[in-house]
């Protein structure tokens, strides 16, 4: 499922119009994201928790070359799925 297929459910779904449905679906990414950027967790009951996640530097290595390079600390995003979402996906049809 892309976008615009999530979009077109949100629409028929909540009776709103597909420029309406967009605009939610943005709000909620970015919200999100921005809410994600400022080191804060985002967590969604049942369904799951965003949460920014410090990776340190460390050591990596040149497959071509095989020469040793450093890979500079960072932050990542990461997303831990709720007992409900789990469930649901891992249910056997």
């Amino acid at each position: 499922m892309n976008k615009t297929e999530l979009i077109e459910i949100l629409a028929a779904k909540n009776e709103l119009s597909k420029a309406a449905a967009g605009r939610v679906l943005d709000t909620l990414l970015e919200t999100i994201t921005t809410t994600v950027a400022k080191k804060q967790d985002v967590t969604l009951i049942g369904f799951g928790t965003f949460k920014a996640l410090k990776r340190a530097a460390r050591k990596g290595k040149n497959p071509r070359t095989g020469e040793a390079l450093k890979i500079a600390a960072t932050t990542v995003p990461k997303f831990t799925p709720g007992a409900t979402f789990k469930a649901a996906v891992a249910k056997k049809k």
